[in-house]
């Protein structure tokens, strides 16, 4: 009987082993980012150039700094430039950047985060070629596409090129979400006429703005798009097989990215979006919002999204939320979990909806003039008239039509 076992035990042991094993032969998506591609094709164009870089610290390839690998494939880099967080990653949202130095490598490097916030003649002088690799996470109000605007349009002035290291959308390139940002809405967290999630990666965002005209370009500026591989329309960042690099301290994980795009909107209120938490835009809440779980049925059913109550304080975390709102006070919320269910869901309507809900459930709610350039309308306006919030059906669907003569992959 022990030996009869034993022999069972092993058997299945075995198959357990080689369904893992052809398990792994099985090869996973894996998308090539434009970073990588350089590498492999391109770096025998850069010889002989003096080169700046617009990166963060998700400008890895294989976990290491393109800054660094660059300098080890002898590229003359001349000068860093610094969007939002940084260049190495050392500062909050929100945070100004100074000029300084990089630590590590002696390169000066500029701020383009605070006063100056587009490229001036004399922090190009000793650049012949922008390499530009910031990540996009999809959504209008990031700040990076606004970056890369500026860039392109100091690039052209003073006669440089620039070249877009380009990268999935991580939202994936079909889904279109929120209305037309309105002119007079326009601002650093809002530069173009897109829908809140537009689709596009920062190549074809880059593309498009230089056909629509939304740029201040008096030629045709030296613009190359290092072409992402692998990377289809319908993938969401889970699909690409490519592991998440944080683009900013509290977007740690795609989860809390996702959710973003929709939960931004509480950054225009009086109620916390969760900054100075462990999850921030996956925990909202205030002092004085009251529900009861049978309340959240109806929106979990509606998003198959699952929404729990919590209680949570807000507290300064350095790097990541230094004075975050409601810091140090008691709040009560909704912890948003999306399981995973991320292909059919739209967070922009669930934010939406999770924005109705607080107003009905906080006694205090307050929507700021921020919600605005947040969201491209007049939204607090219409909330605190109590109108219905309009449609975005007929301007989502022209603007994918716009969008096709620029779209660079299928």
């Amino acid at each position: 009987m022990k030996n009869s076992t034993v022999f069972s035990i092993l058997i299945l042991s075995m198959a357990f082993l080689g369904c893992s094993q052809n398990q792994q032969l099985i090869p996973k998506v894996k998308v090539k980012t434009g970073a990588e591609v350089l590498l492999d094709n391109h770096l025998q164009d850069l010889k002989n150039k003096k080169v700046g870089l617009v990166m963060n610290p998700t400008s890895l390839v294989d976990g290491v700094h393109m800054l660094d690998t660059l300098l080890q494939s002898d590229i003359n880099i001349t000068a860093l430039f610094a969007a939002e967080h940084g260049f190495r990653g050392e500062a909050g949202a929100g945070e100004k950047i100074s000029d300084g130095i990089d630590q590590q490598t002696g390169i000066p490097v500029h701020s383009l985060y605070g006063e100056t916030r587009k490229p001036t003649s004399e922090m190009l002088k000793e650049v012949d070629i922008i390499l530009f690799d910031l990540p996009d996470v999809g959504a209008r109000f990031y700040t990076y596409s606004s970056t890369m605007g500026y860039v392109l349009e100091a690039a052209t002035e003073n006669n440089k090129e620039m070249w877009i290291l380009d990268r999935p959308n991580p939202l994936g390139g079909n889904y279109v979400s929120g209305w037309i940002l309105e002119d007079r809405f326009k601002s650093f967290v809002g530069s173009y006429p897109m829908p809140i999630a537009y689709g596009l990666t920062m190549g074809e965002i880059a593309t498009m703005a230089v056909g629509e005209q939304w740029l201040n370009l008096e030629k045709e500026p030296q613009l190359k798009i290092v072409k992402a591989e692998g990377w289809e329309r319908d993938m969401k960042w889970p699909d690409t097989g490519l592991q998440w690099i944080v683009p900013s301290p509290n977007l740690p994980t795609f989860e809390h990215a996702f959710a973003y795009v929709g939960t931004v909107i509480f950054e225009g209120t009086n109620l916390s979006e969760g900054r100075g938490t462990e999850d921030p835009f996956l925990t909202i809440g205030s002092p004085h919002m009251n529900f009861t779980t049978k309340d959240l049925e109806e929106l979990e059913v509606k998003f198959n999204v699952q929404l729990d109550s919590v209680s949570f304080t807000p507290k300064a975390i350095p790097g990541k939320a230094i004075n975050p709102k409601l810091k140090d006070v008691e709040c009560t919320g909704v912890k948003i979990s999306w399981n995973d269910n991320y292909q059919k869901a739209d967070p922009v309507e669930f934010g939406l909806a999770l924005l109705n809900f607080a107003k009905k459930h906080t006694h205090d709610f307050e929507v700021k003039e921020f919600a605005n350039k947040l969201f491209g309308i007049d939204i607090k306006t219409l909330l605190e008239s109590n109108e219905p919030l309009p449609g975005w059906e007929e301007e989502t669907e022209a603007f994918k039509k716009q969008r096709e003569p620029y779209l660079l992959y299928d």
